[in-house]
């Protein structure tokens, strides 16, 4: 009887863990893909191939990629140094992006979010107004601090989330992500911006806004 119970218990356990394992969905590195059942025709975009791990040197896993400030002369005010696998062959398979953003007196890196990877920001020099708004279910409350050098701030996953360079000087912040390629999708850019243009009649509604207006703002991006 004693073996019964056992072997009962072993296969509880073993159920549980099929449970969990099959719970959960691991993370797309792409935005998207379509079926296709002529496997001739598919394309592979979800991963690098490797490199010989005999081939391998110091090199692979270095980089300089963030050395030099970007040009903030644009109408943002900012700009956003990305290093990724595909600049830095040894981050392959780590889940991991770097970022540099330069920012201008008055600088600004819009609302905007990344629906596959955390982020954590450092800032090393000068003042940055951040934060994020959370989701509807949490009541779209937003989270806001002003960071001074030294300091950091993280946005979850898939939150919308901005900077403001409020200071009277220039601002250089660095940024991790949890992904290889996390994403980006820029709020107004994809609500004004879609190819094709979303009906304007319907983002007058959802926004509240005489349509002339969701025009012209179409125009604009």
């Amino acid at each position: 009887m004693k073996w019964i119970n056992f072997l009962l218990i072993t296969l509880a356990i073993f159920g549980l863990a099929i449970s969990i394992a099959s719970a959960y969905d691991p993370s797309p590195l792409q935005d998207f893909c379509v079926a296709i059942n002529n496997l001739k025709s598919g394309l592979y975009t979800n991963g690098k191939f490797c490199k010989n791990p005999k081939l391998t040197n110091p090199s692979d896993f270095y980089s300089t990629g963030l050395n030099s400030p970007g040009n903030t002369n644009n109408p943002f005010g900012s700009s956003v140094t990305t290093l990724n696998v595909d600049k830095f062959p040894g981050l392959n398979t780590l889940g991991l992006s770097l970022v540099r953003i330069d920012y201008a007196q008055n600088g600004v890196n819009p609302p905007h979010s990344h629906p596959r990877g955390s982020e954590i920001l450092a800032v090393t020099t000068g003042t940055l107004y951040v934060g994020f708004v959370s989701s509807s279910q949490d009541g779209n409350r937003l989270y806001a601090k002003v960071l001074n050098a030294g300091d950091l701030f993280v946005f979850p996953i898939g939150l919308v989330h901005f900077e403001f360079n409020t200071g009277p000087t220039p601002v250089v912040a660095f940024t991790v992500l949890n992904s290889q390629n996390p994403g980006l999708i820029i709020t107004a850019n994809t609500v004004f911006g879609s190819n094709p243009p979303i009906n304007p009649d319907l983002l007058a509604k959802a926004f509240k806004l005489d349509k002339k207006i969701v025009e012209n703002l179409q125009k604009q991006f």
